[in-house]
């Protein structure tokens, strides 16, 4: 298996002459990469300073590095530290709601004033919902097992990856989001902390935990817990996806209802995406892995394990979450099928290459983001106070994602807040018509 890519940004400078930032551009694009953004950072009298952000694999660096120089108006300064500057000092901070700008407001947040908050509090636990920033706060919760295309890096090499999911919850749905790390990989430990910290929370979000200890985990908080419980990585990706498959159907003039899915990949983002798909009503979805209990898990959801080459020539919508480069093949793509490749920062196959060899629509993850799910999936549920996340809830959630993308989009702009104003109240509204706020009961 190739390297995995990961962005670089290269400081390049030019003379300003015509034709000079073209030879740079003819140059990586020789090299088989693609340019994801271009800044002037700095320009001199006679010189540009160019900030160059590319995907590509490390031991792709050198010979770049050899040619960019070797061009006679141009020369590789250096890597930019643009994401690592975005980082600095953390991403999220905790401030106060109130000015506290005398000594009669100190004594009414604090002591002595707070006591009788406590005591109301005390008598009715009802009230926290009220007096505290209880119902507007979340957990995102990792240990770190399965970190994006990472792997199993750690808790705290994961922090950056928790610390941008809080940035998002507060910036797109005024959420104040917590990263927990928990050094623990045994599932019912790893759910025995999470319970212990849960009533600091309204909500609790899982994140980057790998499959299959995902399930018991989740399984366990939703049955121990009375506040709402969601492993994103399952169905926040399942949500988008789904916003994604009916929009893709669509363009390609393929009925989701009427169509044979193929899930390749069964791991928590495939089994998530499985899941809410039989649950809207497709009526057949294949599944491929080569793990045997994935496969066993797909089929108890009511799915067809199956092998690759049958999910490719019989599923009319093939959707792959594997994390493994290239898997898919121009020739297994049958002409017509609907091709979305979501692992990132690979997809299995790129669109082009699928689009060439026949497919009506392909598209990969990049423009897949769980982002446009969890914010107004969690503000959503605090509002209308689910006590847990159901299925119509879910659905709910991926309709007006659909809904909101323009006439050739798969799904809308992640940062485009109105959606995400949308998506909240579809979901608390979801919550409920579907019962969530009431007892606690059913299945998500």
């Amino acid at each position: 298996m190739r390297a995995m890519k990961i962005p670089e940004i290269l400081l390049v400078e030019s003379e300003r002459r015509p034709g000079s930032l073209a030879s740079i551009l003819a140059v990586i694009g020789e090299e088989g990469l693609v340019v994801e953004h271009l800044a002037a950072v700095r320009r001199d009298q006679d010189r540009t300073v160019w900030e160059i952000t590319l995907e590509m694999e490390a031991s792709a660096g050198p010979r770049l590095q050899q040619r960019i120089d070797a061009l006679p108006t141009a020369r590789l300064l250096g890597r930019s530290d643009r994401v690592f500057n975005r980082h600095r000092g953390g991403k999220i901070r905790t401030v106060s709601a109130l000015d506290i700008g005398s000594l009669q407001i100190l004594r009414d947040v604090y002591t002595p004033g707070v006591a009788r908050v406590c005591l109301a509090i005390r008598d009715e636990p009802a009230l926290a919902r009220e007096f505290t920033a209880i119902a507007r706060t979340v957990a995102i919760v990792t240990n770190g097992t399965a970190v994006l295309g990472l792997g199993d890096i750690g808790p705290l090499a994961g922090l950056p990856v928790m610390e941008g999911k809080a940035a998002l919850m507060a910036g797109l749905a005024g959420l104040s989001g917590v990263p927990i790390l928990v050094d623990e990989k045994d599932p019912q430990k790893l759910a025995a902390v999470v319970a212990a910290i849960a009533p600091s929370f309204g909500a609790i979000q899982l994140e980057d935990i790998a499959a299959p200890a995902c399930f018991e985990v989740e399984d366990t908080l939703r049955a121990r817990l009375d506040i709402p419980v969601l492993h994103d990585d399952q169905h926040g990706t399942a949500v988008v996806a789904l916003a994604a498959v009916r929009n893709a159907g669509r363009q390609a003039g393929q009925r989701l209802s009427q169509s044979v899915v193929g899930q390749v990949g069964l791991g928590a983002a495939g089994i998530g995406i499985a899941r809410l798909l039989l649950s809207r009503g497709t009526p057949r979805i294949l599944g491929a892995d080569l793990d045997p209990a994935a496969l066993e898990r797909f089929a108890a959801l009511g799915g067809e394990p199956a092998e690759l080459a049958r999910v490719m020539a019989e599923a009319d919508i093939v959707i792959a979450t594997t994390g493994v480069r290239g898997l898919l093949k121009p020739a297994m793509v049958r002409p017509g099928q609907v091709i979305l490749a979501l692992s990132n920062p690979d997809p299995e196959i790129e669109p082009t290459d699928a689009l060439a060899a026949g497919a009506s629509f392909a598209a990969d993850g990049k423009s897949i983001n769980n982002v446009l799910g969890f914010p107004g999936l969690f503000r959503g549920a605090l509002e209308a106070g689910a006590r847990r996340f159901t299925d119509q809830m879910l659905v709910a959630a991926a309709e007006t994602i659909a809904d909101h993308a323009g006439e050739h989009e798969l799904v809308p702009e992640p940062l485009d807040a109105r959606v995400h104003d949308a998506v909240s109240r579809a979901v608390a509204q979801a919550a409920r018509d579907s019962g969530a706020c009431a007892e606690r009961g059913g299945t998500q």
